[in-house]
């Protein structure tokens, strides 16, 4: 099967990488589709605030791990 279209990686952005520690970084779901999500199977960081929760993936590298396209592609089919 061809990955062409499970992988990318923009080596030339100004933010690469956003994440350090991953040794192929999938830049394909720079921003993270699960955001949204309620429960989602990365591992966010909820922050309080004076205004409330806020969800934090700056420390969440699971949409951005090749082997996890698979996974966010379910979710993203759920609905």
């Amino acid at each position: 099967m061809n990955d062409c279209s499970r992988f990318f990686c923009n080596r030339a952005c100004e933010y690469y990488p956003c994440h350090e520690g991953i040794t192929e970084l999938n830049c394909l779901f720079c921003y993270c589709p699960l955001y949204e999500r309620a429960h989602c199977p990365g591992k966010p960081e909820y922050i309080e605030t004076e205004n409330g929760t806020v969800k934090s993936c700056m420390n969440c590298t699971f949409p951005h791990e090749p082997k996890n396209y698979d996974i966010v592609i379910k979710f993203l089919r759920k609905r």
